[in-house]
């Protein structure tokens, strides 16, 4: 009898010799304070890494054969050499991604993207009205993103995405916000709310409820073609159909970020000193990093499922999301906080308070730091 083949997630599990896409926070400037902003930007660091660092850092990425990277902020596109670096990556056969609030996306621009080879582009949107989406991202910023989308759409720009962080308050829009971003001739592409960066201050007034996430599982069940980046595989015991994806934690296996100033972190959503990896300004580089930390090697061996294994819902889950359960006290090896199961809820009651990991202010502005969104200047587009 033939050997059974391995599942890819199987074989992911212990890491590849390059990430299959990377997520790279090109900067920690923003003109936004989103309340829920995993990378707590505002403030540009002196420290972040020049155009050479940064070119140095692609020319490595291309000779890794990285697919494709993730290009993030803080608002990346306020760095002044942005598109001279997408348009090197591009040329340099590394596809780019990169998310936007949309706010310096004038009909030049759009133009000029549409115009570029393997370019994706992820607009933010967080509600299908203002009132769900500027009490999180600032007055003006809803108006911003629409009229982003109306610039790509007008320039021709296929099948751009609209990225949804899915809130308490957007959790019963998700049927109007498909229905406004196919009208764009876009992709809507939901991500969980997690309690990372200003997000730790936040996710407790903004996460969904139990209900609300088992109408979310519904709903992907129902659009198999909206994307998630694998966000709600903690959701996958609540029905015998998976939902498409992997299902599986990429942290430091397949996925990983670097940060404006060139630090490694095994996850997009972890970026603190226990998640640290090392440095691309370290000798051996990226590479060096991805091949051979301590950290991304732990992370590749076999899970035990700690409290879970128990479960009968490991095999479907893996315990959920590391992100979400250090930044809320629990035990990496324990539930997910948001567990449909319910154990999630239980091991949060059980803890002893200041078990959460402190919150600092990052590069957030002084205005960010009570999570009150500012407002969007509408009129200030910079080329």
């Amino acid at each position: 009898m033939p050997a059974e083949t391995p599942r890819l997630a199987d074989e992911l599990a212990h890491g590849l010799e390059a990430p299959i896409c990377l997520t790279w926070e090109l900067t920690y400037g923003c003109n936004l304070a989103c309340t829920h902003c995993l990378s707590s930007s505002g403030r540009r660091d002196p420290r972040e890494l020049t155009t050479c660092e940064a070119t140095a850092f692609l020319d490595e990425l291309a000779a890794m054969r990285v697919f494709y990277v993730n290009v993030g902020g803080g608002e990346p596109t306020l760095r002044p050499d942005f598109t001279d670096l997408v348009e090197y990556a591009i040329g340099h056969g590394i596809g780019v991604k990169f998310s936007t609030n949309g706010t310096t996306l004038s009909p030049e621009r759009a133009r000029r993207y549409a115009a570029m080879d393997y370019l994706d582009i992820q607009i933010s949107l967080d509600g299908a009205r203002p009132e769900s989406n500027d009490p999180v991202r600032g007055a003006g910023s809803y108006a911003a993103a629409r009229r982003a989308m109306e610039n790509l759409a007008g320039a021709g720009f296929s099948k751009f995405k609209v990225s949804v962080v899915v809130t308490r308050h957007n959790a019963g829009e998700l049927d109007e916000l498909l229905g406004l971003v196919r009208s764009h001739g876009a992709e809507l592409r939901l991500t969980r709310l997690r309690p990372s960066g200003r997000g730790a201050l936040s996710w407790d007034g903004l996460r969904p409820s139990a209900t609300q996430l088992a109408g979310v599982h519904r709903f992907l069940l129902e659009h198999p073609d909206v994307l998630t980046g694998d966000s709600f595989f903690h959701l996958a015991p609540l029905g015998d159909e998976p939902l498409p994806g992997l299902n599986l934690c990429g942290a430091g296996r397949v996925v990983c970020l670097v940060d404006p100033l060139g630090d490694v972190y095994a996850c997009p959503f972890v970026m603190h000193p226990e998640f640290k990896a090392g440095s691309i300004r370290q000798p051996g580089g990226f590479a060096a990093v991805w091949r051979s930390s301590e950290l991304f090697a732990s992370l590749r061996e076999p899970q035990a499922g700690g409290a879970c294994n128990a479960c009968g819902s490991y095999a479907a889950c893996h315990g959920g999301c590391m992100a979400a359960k250090f930044f809320t006290g629990l035990p990496l090896d324990g539930p997910d906080p948001e567990c449909v199961l319910g154990h999630g809820e239980a091991a949060l009651s059980a803890l002893a308070g200041g078990a959460r990991p402190a919150v600092a202010a990052g590069h957030s502005k002084p205005a960010a730091l009570g999570s009150r969104p500012v407002a969007v200047a509408l009129g200030a587009t910079r080329r």
